[in-house]
C-alpha cells in the first residue's frame, strides 16, 4: 500500500503543478516538444500513429493530429470501457471527424466505444504509440492516472505486435521528475520528450 500511496501523493502533486500553468507556457512548451517530435526518427518512420487526445494539463497533441493526415500516416485514438481497464485505438479518418466526437466526463473528445470501430490492432497494428501521463522520468517511467489503462494496453500490444512498436512520451519540463514510485506491471517509455 506504501506504493500505491506514494503514486497517489506524486500524482497530486504534479496535477496541481500542471493545474496552475499558465496556458501561454504550455502552449510554448507543448510546441517545442511537438516539433522535437516531428524531427525524430520514430514518427518518421511511423506509418500507424495513435495519439491520446489531450485535456489541459498535457502536451497539446492537436497539431500531431493534423501533422498525421497532411503527411499521409493512419491515425488512431484511444476509446476507452468505462466499466473496465479496456482500451481500444480507433481509426480517426478526418480532423473532421475529430471535431465532430463527443466529451466525455473527462473533457475529453473520445469515440464511442462500440464494436464497429476499426480496431489498430486487428487491422495491422501501430508503429507508434504517443503515451500519455502526468509525470515521467528522463528514462522512460511514468505516472499516469492511476486507471492503468495504457499499462493494460501496452501489455497487449506486446503480445499482438511482439516488439516491432515504439512508445514515445511528451512532457512539460514540470512534468519530469527524479523518480517514479513503480510496480512490475508499469510499463517503460521507449522515449520522453521534453523541452530540454
Amino acid at each position: 500500500m506504501a506504493l500505491q500511496a506514494a503514486k497517489k501523493a506524486l500524482r497530486t502533486h504534479l496535477k496541481d503543478i500542471l493545474k496552475n500553468l499558465p496556458a501561454e507556457e504550455k502552449s510554448r512548451q507543448s510546441e517545442i516538444v511537438i516539433n522535437k517530435l516531428f524531427q525524430s526518427k520514430r514518427y518518421k518512420e511511423s506509418k500507424r500513429i495513435s495519439v491520446y487526445l489531450s485535456r489541459d494539463i498535457e502536451v497539446d497533441t492537436r497539431t500531431i493530429l493534423a501533422n498525421i493526415f497532411s503527411s499521409g500516416k493512419e491515425c488512431f485514438i484511444p476509446t476507452y470501457d468505462s466499466k473496465s481497464t479496456s482500451m481500444m485505438m480507433v481509426k480517426l479518418q478526418s480532423l473532421q471527424d475529430f471535431e465532430n466526437l463527443p466529451v466525455t466526463s473527462w473533457n475529453i473528445k473520445q469515440p464511442q466505444y462500440s464494436e464497429d470501430l476499426q480496431d489498430a490492432l486487428a487491422t495491422g497494428g501501430l508503429d507508434l504509440i504517443i503515451v500519455p501521463g502526468i509525470g515521467f522520468t528522463k528514462d522512460g517511467q511514468r505516472i499516469g492516472n492511476g486507471k492503468g489503462y495504457y499499462d493494460v494496453y501496452l501489455k497487449l500490444c506486446k503480445e499482438k505486435m511482439s516488439e516491432k512498436f515504439s512508445t514515445v512520451s511528451l512532457a512539460f519540463r514540470e512534468q519530469v521528475v527524479p523518480s517514479i514510485p513503480v510496480s512490475d506491471h508499469d510499463m517503460v517509455i521507449d522515449e520522453v520528450i521534453y523541452p530540454e
